[in-house]
């Protein structure tokens, strides 16, 4: 079992930056590719990148490219989302999740998850 904790949202202006925080606890988490989610109210979740259990790899959404990216520290345990020039519908909770092996896109294919952390940008 890996337990996931997110941390560093808050309410930021059109503009700002946020880094978010994935901790992990009860494995290690080099062996697991981290995905990172984005659910708005009364919308589905919504994919939004992950990172391979190395950090050699990274896949983004469209419409964060450029603007949002995810590194890991697998000394500290901790995945991190950095996410720049921040919009008004980038305002969601923002989850982290965990699985093994191959990459995925699919929120069901994650086994882990974290309890989300809320992101609200200001117009």
């Amino acid at each position: 079992q890996v337990q996931l904790v997110e941390s560093g949202g808050g309410l930021v202006q059109a503009g700002g930056s946020l880094r978010l925080s994935c901790a992990a606890s009860g494995r290690t988490l080099s062996t697991y590719l981290v995905g990172w989610f984005r659910q708005a109210p009364g919308k589905e979740r919504e994919f939004v990148g992950y990172i391979s259990g190395s950090g050699a790899s990274t896949y983004y959404v469209d419409s964060v490219k450029g603007r949002f990216t995810i590194s890991r520290d697998n000394a500290k345990n901790t995945v991190y989302l950095q996410m720049n020039s921040l919009k008004p519908e980038d305002t969601a909770a923002y989850y982290c999740a965990a699985r093994l092996n191959y990459a995925a896109i699919q929120a069901r294919d994650y086994d882990f998850w974290g309890q989300g952390t809320q992101v609200t940008v200001s117009s």
